[in-house]
């Protein structure tokens, strides 16, 4: 007896002549998945109540004195600046540890603006009332010993100036000597000393606040640029529209614009910095070398040196080229494209609203992201002060922690007479600041699943439309009155559990590669090369895995819509169906990413050029509207990114139309080929 041949790819689905797009008589898929995903969700919300309520975020925001009291806030409002009794103790190794000087810090309404010694003032009526305010209490009629060994003021006082919130000494230069208020010495109420003295405390308490200082900086350029950045993501809408718009009538001519105008971008960028290279050559310390330069915030400073636009002449140079050679060995398969694209721009006129889903996409992305933001800032603002010994290092007790209300009648103080009980940093030993770790990784994870199920959302409502627009015989009377609003409603009233399900793979990859990232950071220094060529592998593999396993989603959310089986259905449906056609899908499917990705990096040079000349200041015509930055950098990357999420977010609804069109007429090939057959 003969044995019937086991198809290779799976048994193809029986062929049904009155099949007329995405059936609506369905039931729910998936829904252990879906009951999973509604109480993470509501863990979710409890978790962010819980920062929300234990939070502070004016911890980072404002400087903290030795109380653990906030500067410029609540009664300290009108003494928004901190001062140290004694910069020199901040030279000390532990305050790299520990992010705190060993030093009472008082919160203070202006610097001092004078150098004076607790002795000398004391004695002077005038300067011992402006001496005073430096003081953590009204030392009263006490005497000097006293006064310093309660250490209630400072044993003397420096000429300073503000810098992010806190007093730090002026010091010059003179020549080749560091001085301070004009002098190169000063009084610390004991001795004289140099200035220079005073460097390494400054430089310690510097190093903990430079990412802040940065930060600061960046904050002030979007305040002054903000407005102008929205007209630019706005230039972008506008221009994405007018390219979605002319895909619709022109979609052949429209390809090879899209294809000519990116070389001739690019070409336009390889000219400029080659100007720029040529125009820098005579002058003084433009040859030096990246290397030499290391790095710098201020990004202008490399525009400066030819090194940095010799290096942008050979990354344009070398994407011309694969460009052109892509385009080269890929035209024949380009028209085939173009004919995929006619097809799609046809669809996308018969479901319009289509266009304007990335919209929505795009709020609920926003949403969670928001959500997720303000609820790691609050997580890691939910500590408690911790105060710990200071000033005696051959204490028996110091390092530890004390509290600073009952300090003085302890036996910590009776010990070491000299101690005091400092705020040394945020922490706590409560089990809800034990478990703070865990707390924000399951915030990372939600945010990961959260953000993937939005994705597939959009995903597969597109697909359930474009759906209805291959399988309507007639065209748009066969259609749904509103396809898309259809599919949405579809796609979360029956599969919100399939959509939950493939997002929650995902996200556990991904959630994978960060912990795989976070391990490659704690063992830069480790000298194992075995460990890190298998953690290298590990980041390549995971990197593979996310790849596929995104490509494989979206085909099975397009299954999904269509047909209205579970995911796991659903996706062997998708794979075997493309394992059928594999050989057009690799070519076709990715000829058409190509293009579309064409169109995105037209519209973000075309933004990002106009930004450029316009934030960098290098053209005349825009420098009395050119807000004055500190890193014009930062607008232009800002822009640069947000217009290419824009342009993404239209261009993704063409390449979801060609591939549930894909899809679909794949279907329709194999139920052709059986019939034949039979």
């Amino acid at each position: 007896m003969d044995m019937e041949e086991k198809p290779k790819y799976g048994q193809p689905k029986e062929f049904d002549p009155d099949f007329k797009g995405p059936i609506q008589n369905r039931g729910c898929t998936d829904i252990i998945c879906c009951i999973f995903f509604i109480v993470a969700i509501v863990g979710y919300v409890a978790v962010g109540i819980l920062a929300w309520t234990h939070g502070d975020p004016r911890k980072v925001i404002y400087p903290t004195d030795s109380l653990g009291q906030y500067c410029g806030q609540g009664k300290l409002e009108k003494q928004p600046l901190l001062f140290y009794f004694n910069m020199m103790k901040c030279a000390s190794p532990m305050v790299l540890l520990e992010f705190q000087c060993p030093t009472p810090q008082v919160c203070v309404e202006k610097c001092p603006d004078r150098t004076l010694t607790l002795v000398t003032a004391i004695g002077n009526t005038q300067d011992w009332e402006y001496y005073k305010s430096y003081c953590r209490a009204d030392p009263g009629t006490k005497p000097v010993v006293d006064i310093l060994q309660k250490k209630l003021c400072p044993a003397y006082l420096i000429s300073s100036k503000p810098f992010l919130q806190r007093c730090f000494p002026s010091l010059g230069k003179k020549g080749d000597v560091i001085t301070v208020g004009d002098q190169e010495t000063f009084n610390d109420g004991d001795k004289m000393r140099d200035a220079k003295d005073l460097v390494a405390g400054m430089k310690n308490a510097t190093i903990v606040m430079e990412g802040r200082q940065v930060a600061m900086k960046i904050f002030e350029d979007y305040t002054k640029s903000w407005y102008w950045i929205l007209i630019c993501l706005l230039v972008a809408v506008v221009l994405s529209l007018i390219f979605i718009v002319l895909l619709r009538y022109l979609a052949g001519i429209m390809v090879w614009v899209m294809i000519f105008m990116v070389i001739a971008v690019v070409a336009c960028g390889i000219a400029h910095c080659s100007i720029k290279y040529v125009n820098l050559k005579d002058t003084p310390g433009s040859n030096i070398t990246l290397q030499q330069l290391g790095f710098q915030p201020d990004f202008s400073l490399y525009l400066h040196i030819r090194q940095s636009w010799l290096a942008f002449i050979i990354i344009l140079a070398i994407l011309e080229v694969i460009i052109i050679i892509l385009l080269i060995f890929l035209r024949k398969r380009i028209r085939i494209a173009v004919q995929l694209m006619k097809e799609a721009s046809r669809a996308v006129g018969y479901v319009m609203s289509s266009l304007f889903y990335p919209i929505f996409t795009f709020l609920l992305l926003t949403i969670v992201i928001v959500y997720w933001g303000v609820t790691a800032v609050f997580l890691s603002t939910s500590s408690e002060p911790v105060y710990k010994v200071f000033n005696e290092t051959d204490c028996p007790h110091a390092r530890q922690t004390c509290d600073p209300e009952n300090f003085t009648l302890s036996t910590m103080k009776r010990d070491c007479p000299r101690s005091e009980c400092l705020f040394a940093f945020y922490g706590g030993e409560t089990p809800y600041h034990k478990y703070l770790i865990i707390l924000q990784f399951y915030n990372i994870f939600l945010f990961f699943w959260c953000a993937n199920f939005v994705t597939a959302l959009g995903q597969m409502t597109l697909a359930g439309a474009f759906a209805s627009y291959y399988w309507a015989p007639n065209k748009p009377s066969d259609m749904p009155a509103y396809p898309l609003c259809a599919s949405l409603g579809r796609s979360l009233r029956y599969h919100t559990g399939s959509l939950a399900f493939g997002s929650l793979i995902l996200a556990i990859v991904q959630i994978i590669r960060v912990l795989l990232e976070y391990i490659d950071h704690k063992l830069k220094g480790a000298e194992n090369k075995f460990a890190k060529f298998l953690l290298c592998c590990l980041k390549c593999c995971f990197w593979c895995l996310e790849k596929f396993i995104k490509f494989m989603n979206r085909n099975a959310y397009i299954m999904v819509a269509i047909y209205g089986k579970n995911f796991c259905r659903s996706a062997r449906d998708a794979f075997f169906l493309l394992m059928r056609n594999v050989i057009r899908v690799v070519v076709l499917d990715k000829v058409t990413d190509f293009i579309l990705f064409l169109g995105k990096l037209l519209i973000v040079g075309l933004v990002g050029i106009f930004a450029f000349f316009f934030f960098s200041g290098h053209t005349d015509a825009f420098k009395g509207a050119t807000p004055s930055l500190h890193y014009y950098w930062v607008p232009i990357l800002t822009v640069l990114v947000g217009s290419y999420l824009i342009a993404h977010g239209f261009f993704s609804v063409y390449a979801m139309c060609v591939d549930t069109l894909f899809l679909c007429f794949f279907f329709t090939l194999l139920n052709i080929t059986n019939t034949t057959q039979r």
